[in-house]
This record gives C-alpha cells, structure tokens and sequence, in this order.
C-alpha cells in the first residue's frame, strides 16, 4: 500500500472504527436488543446508531474545516456531544 500516505492520525482513525465495529457486533452477539423509536420516529438499533452518528461525526468535520471555526481537535468534542445526542435520544 505504497500507494497511499499512512499517517498516525489516519492508522488511528480507521483503527477505532475497527474497535467500533468489533465492540458493536460482539454486544449485538451477547445483548440482542429490539429496535426502538426515538425522535426522529423510525426504528433503530445500536448499529443503526453508530452509523448515523459516523456520518453526523463526518459532516461535523467537513463543516468546521470549511467554516475555520477553531481548531480541528475541538471538532471531536463536537461528534462526540453528537454520539450522545444520537445514542440517547434518536
């Protein structure tokens, strides 16, 4: 994979999304959970979740670069209140 540039930052990126993964189907595996409704009225599970909560986190991201709103780190505690919202109440 020459080809690309592998930074640390990057490597650690698609490294939790492993973990994310990894932890999400082993709880599906050991507390299967029914899907419930929350506030944006359709059905969801855990995975359904973690998905919209990635593609808010991506958006979050490619906003704030655009915007120069502070520092890119401050983004992260921006998805991660996201991740919050999403997990409690959608």
């Amino acid at each position: 994979m020459a080809w690309m540039a592998w930074t640390v930052p990057t490597a650690i990126f698609f490294g939790v999304i492993a973990c994310l993964l990894i932890t999400f189907t082993i709880l599906a595996i050991k507390y299967p959970e029914t899907p419930r409704v929350g506030i944006l009225r359709i059905e969801t599970t855990r995975g359904d979740r973690l998905f919209i909560t990635l593609l808010g986190s991506a958006f979050i991201n490619l906003i704030w670069l655009g915007l120069e709103v502070a520092p890119q780190p401050y983004a992260l505690l921006a998805c991660l209140v996201w991740a919050a919202v999403v997990f409690r109440w959608v």
